[in-house]
């Protein structure tokens, strides 16, 4: 009898261990499905994520490999790519109707602005993602865009960052970006959806390019030739449409 207890105590550990196993995995693609399904429809554009390995046991977790395309009629191939963002959430909130993720840190991801006639790609993506907020003139149409369950960001952190910095006609340059620390998203019972998390970072990332992008100008003017005739005009329209990136809508 002692025999047949220990088996089936022994067997039920196994079981155990088995369905962690799984159920590890399947979040694992549950996070990467989730993100290159909800991303494109709250921004309107590609979002990629190569690989995600989470722990169940710890909360901690690593994301690899996530890259969010350009909206059409930009030349550069994507705005922002992140090789490598360290997690950690609370294991029990995966159960709850809100997920609690304690720290999020980005690193050293690669932003790209580019600014054309009709404005910059990252004040494209943000006008994206204002729409499927809601946050428009015009009323909000019912959609689908997110997955049921809420978040909670405690701290959220985007360091070494560069920003890549191009404009049509005058070349491109890269410089740093200092770091982006967001704090308490989501605190309340509510918390936030996938789609206001998403505007609040990409608000915050469009803001610390375009600070970069205005000190850096002279960088770029000093591309123009001094025979050109148009390059006077030109410097202006460039300086206007970096000034436009600070106006609010």
């Amino acid at each position: 009898m002692r025999k047949l207890t220990i088996r089936i105590f022994i067997g039920l550990v196994i079981l155990l261990t088995a369905t962690l196993v799984v159920v590890g995995l399947s979040l694992d693609g549950l996070v990467k499905r989730s993100v290159e399904t909800f991303g494109p429809k709250i921004t309107k554009v590609d979002v990629k994520l190569d690989k995600v390995s989470l722990s169940l046991f710890s909360g901690s977790g690593v994301i690899s490999g996530l890259v969010v395309g350009n909206p059409e009629g930009f030349k550069t191939q994507q705005a922002i790519s992140v090789g490598r963002a360290s997690l950690a959430l609370s294991p029990a909130s995966l159960l709850s109707s809100k997920i609690v993720i304690k720290s999020l840190t980005l690193e050293a991801p690669e932003i790209t602005l580019e600014m054309g006639t009709g404005g910059s790609n990252l004040k494209k993506i943000l006008a994206n993602v204002n729409e499927a907020t809601g946050d428009t003139k015009s009323p909000a149409k019912p959609t689908s865009t997110e997955p049921g369950k809420k978040l909670e960001v405690d701290d959220f952190l985007i360091t070494g960052a560069k920003l890549h910095l191009g404009i049509t006609g005058l070349g491109s340059t890269s410089v740093p970006v200092p770091p982006i620390h967001l704090t308490g998203l989501g605190t309340g019972d509510a918390g936030i959806t996938a789609a206001e998390l998403t505007k609040q970072v990409i608000a915050a990332i469009e803001q610390a390019a375009a600070a970069g992008a205005s000190q850096n100008l002279g960088g770029l003017t000093k591309g123009l030739t001094s025979g050109a005739t148009n390059a006077a005009g030109a410097a202006g329209k460039i300086g206007q449409g970096i000034g436009d990136l600070f106006k609010k809508k």
